[in-house]
């Protein structure tokens, strides 16, 4: 997750909404793909930072292994998946997402419409995790609705624009596990912060955030060519 909010801060650097992800082979722990929002840049709505990653991996996994390989991976994403998203996954098989802040209006992970665990889509359900980093996440949001947006059709004057670093709303962890699977998750030291509906940690790692990242996008380049090289090799053994 913290990969994921450094590449949230180059987009927000390069003027996009920061949300991105980091895709994860659980099996081997290596980051095998990538993406940022591009909807600015490109002009195009769908243009997720999801499907960005979905894109690199389709690079070199074909069509009749997609369901197979995505059940070993894990998605951390700086905010939770849109509806449009989070349907892609599941009819894709992810194995897992974890994610930062909640997606108030379009959220597909439990806020809106839980659409990992639905019955309706096809794709088998998977876990879903929240709350992790959430506070740089939100942060991270804060840092782009500052600012003035050329996109936006009402941009706002700088008087309208101001930064809270103090404040975060609740964490409705209810929305996305029950009681049981938290302990599970989080530990049963924190339960309390379940019932409480806060952060499982007050502390926010600044240095994610408001550093600049430039360095992260060929970091990931690299990792996601070098996946791919030992996925290939892997086939020509066989």
């Amino acid at each position: 997750m913290e990969t994921a909010l450094r590449l949230g801060r180059y987009a927000l650097d390069h003027g996009e909404t920061p949300v991105a992800c980091i895709f994860v082979h659980s099996p081997t722990d290596r980051i095998v793909a990538f993406g940022m929002n591009d909807t600015n840049r490109s002009l195009t709505g769908v243009a997720h930072a999801e499907f960005m990653g979905i894109e690199q991996i389709r690079e070199f996994v074909s069509p009749d292994e997609l369901a197979c390989f995505f059940r070993d991976v894990t998605l951390y994403v700086t905010v939770e998946p849109c509806i449009m998203c989070a349907s892609a996954l599941k009819q894709l098989g992810i194995g897992k997402v974890v994610f930062g802040a909640g997606n108030d209006r379009f959220g597909g992970n439990g806020t809106v419409l839980s659409i990992n665990q639905d019955k309706c889509t096809s794709g088998g359900n998977h876990e879903s995790i929240p709350g992790v980093l959430r506070r740089e996440a939100i942060m991270l949001l804060r840092y782009f609705y500052v600012r003035s947006n050329e996109k936006a059709p009402k941009p706002r004057t700088k008087g309208e624009r101001l930064l809270d670093k103090e404040n975060f709303p609740p964490m409705q962890w209810q929305n996305y596990m029950d009681r049981d699977s938290f302990v599970q998750e989080f530990g049963p030291d924190k339960i309390a912060c379940y019932e409480s509906k806060i952060d499982w940690t007050s502390e926010v790692k600044w240095e994610l955030i408001e550093q600049c990242q430039d360095s992260i996008l060929e970091e990931l380049k690299q990792h996601h060519y070098q996946f791919g090289l030992r996925l290939k090799h892997k086939k020509v053994r066989r």
